[in-house]
């Protein structure tokens, strides 16, 4: 309550994103939680996609359709809009996300180098610091094999000690060596992890791959909306700030679409923040209220109006 957020919940309308196909019994629960134990004003319950297309409509008031890739903690979204209306019957989920790939990171530097299974902040660290998407798996992979300078991949990871070091940091091999902090050697690690949402396969997930996933959410899309799909896709969520995210999900979905369409691939400067943003602009529009379910409305009729009012 106010210890963490100072305000009069009773004069403020709140905003609750969620995910797409949410429980009811989750639903109804927040609900209770927000009106009946926070008491606030009005409620929005939205998932985290809808804002970020509101955000992009918002932005490029001519786009009629826009596909939102989430690669969010706990899965990746892929979800088609057409005309500010997501097709339900088009979305994708894929059970890869940034938890996913933090927990294979530390069972690969737990099995090869370090026991780390109880460090998941550090080795999340790790993964943000160290890890990329990669171009050319074998290329690289074969590159891994060999020594430095050969090897251009190899890089150290301080370990931080939290006395004189409170967060880790990469170490290359073009600089002295650090002889008394802990490291980790991180090698074809920094690549192999984050193709795991390229090919969850490979980790023994039997589940198709990002670009496949794009593909078919827009192939079970109207065909008139097909080619402005593939020209606005947006990629939010915090596993897109690997470097070469963006161009490797080009590459991919430009050799899985139609030669006829053109490809474009949106990358916010913040893709973190990008649904919060959305939020933000949603809470000004002038038909917010026509949106939000209000404290009054709530104790009349129940939980039954949010699930009338709410389309998640």
């Amino acid at each position: 309550g106010n210890d963490c957020c100072p305000s009069n919940f009773s004069e403020t309308p709140v905003i609750l994103t969620e995910p797409y196909f949410n429980f009811c019994s989750i639903q109804e629960a927040m609900a209770e939680i927000f009106f009946e134990e926070y008491e606030c004003q009005s409620l929005l319950r939205i998932p985290a996609g809808d804002l970020s297309e509101y955000h992009y409509r918002s932005e490029n008031r001519s786009t009629q359709c826009c596909l939102i890739i989430d690669c969010g903690y706990s899965f990746t979204h892929i979800a088609p809009y057409i005309r500010g209306k997501k097709q339900k019957n088009a979305i994708k989920r894929i059970e890869v996300g940034g938890k996913l790939l933090t927990n294979h990171l530390k069972e690969i530097i737990s099995y090869r180098q370090l026991h780390v299974m109880e460090e998941t902040y550090v080795m999340n660290q790790v993964k943000e610091d160290t890890c990329f998407v990669s171009m050319d798996v074998m290329a690289d992979m074969a590159k891994c094999k060999k020594k430095y300078p050969e090897n251009d991949i190899v890089r150290d990871y301080i370990l931080p000690d939290f006395t004189n070091l409170r967060r880790g940091y990469v170490h290359t091999f073009d600089k002295p060596p650090v002889v008394e902090q802990q490291k980790l050697r991180m090698n074809n690690e920094r690549f192999s992890v984050p193709e795991v949402i390229f090919h969850p396969s490979d980790i023994g997930i039997n589940q198709m791959g990002l670009s496949e996933a794009v593909r078919l959410s827009i192939q079970q899309c109207p065909e008139d909306a097909r080619s402005e799909l593939y020209k606005n896709i947006v990629v939010t969520g915090g596993s897109a700030l690997f470097p070469g995210f963006k161009e490797r999900l080009y590459k991919d979905v430009r050799a899985d679409a139609p030669d006829e369409f053109d490809v474009n691939i949106t990358l916010p400067e913040n893709p973190v923040t990008y649904a919060w943003k959305g939020g933000k602009l949603i809470s000004k529009d002038p038909e917010f209220y026509t949106f939000v379910v209000t404290k009054e409305e709530y104790e009349e009729e129940g939980p039954n109006i949010c699930m009338e009012r709410f389309d998640s």
